[in-house]
This record gives structure tokens, sequence and C-alpha cells, in this order.
């Protein structure tokens, strides 16, 4: 190979590289507006400014969809036990008292608490103190 067609080879190669360090970077899932959020948690940081609501209403301010169940009513599970569908426990539970709500779509739902939960779960976990 010619020293010409060698030096275009390696500039090749180089940037090559060089493109492919920077797309990595890219990716990591931080950028100008921070991490990127589990759009299926919320954490007590997210929920701190929406203390004196109940959970009902975050939900349908922050996550719309979790109410959104295509086989009905999500169920509400508090601290590890089933409570019943979201409409009627979900507006009982402050936002004050809660560490993080979780969504498990049905499928994951259905594996961990059974099939009487086909509109999926909202998990809530409250605050021990």
């Amino acid at each position: 190979m010619k020293p010409s067609c060698q030096k275009i080879a390696f500039a090749f190669l180089a940037a090559f590289g060089l493109a492919t360090v920077a797309a990595a970077c890219a990716s990591g899932g931080v950028g100008e507006r921070g991490p990127r959020r589990d759009p299926n948690l919320l954490t007590a940081e997210e929920l701190a400014d929406y203390a004196g609501l109940n959970c009902t209403e975050v939900v349908r301010r922050l996550r719309p969809r979790w109410l959104q169940g295509r086989a009905g009513d999500p169920t509400v599970v508090r601290d590890g036990s089933p409570m019943g569908p979201a409409g009627d426990y979900l507006d009982q539970i402050r936002v004050g008292d809660v560490e993080s709500l979780r969504f498990l779509n049905a499928a994951d739902a259905t594996m961990r608490y059974g099939t009487g939960v086909t509109g999926g779960a909202i998990v809530v976990t409250t605050k021990r103190g």
C-alpha cells in the first residue's frame, strides 16, 4: 500500500473511532435535562411538590397513562398488600405519606400478584417512620 493510501486509511479509522466514542458518550442517559426518568416510577423527590394532594390527583397530572388500563382499572398495592381498584383506593392515599409509586403493566402485575390484576398495578410504597 502506498504511503498516501496508508495515511488516508489511518485518518478514516481515527475519524470513525472518534465518532464511535462520541456516540457512546452521547447515549449515556444524562444530558442537559439531567438523567432520564423511569416512566413507570414516581419517587418521593418527584412527589415533593405535590404533598398536599392525593395520589389520584398526582398520577392524573404526572402519569395519566397509568390510569388507562386496557382491561380495566389498575389495582392499588400498598406496601405489598393488594387493596383493590385504583378508582376506589388511590385517592385515599396522601402523597406526603408516599416514598414511591410504581406502575406494573398487566403481565408483570399478574406474575407478581395473580390473575386479578388484569389492568396492571400501581404499587405504593409508603414512608415508614
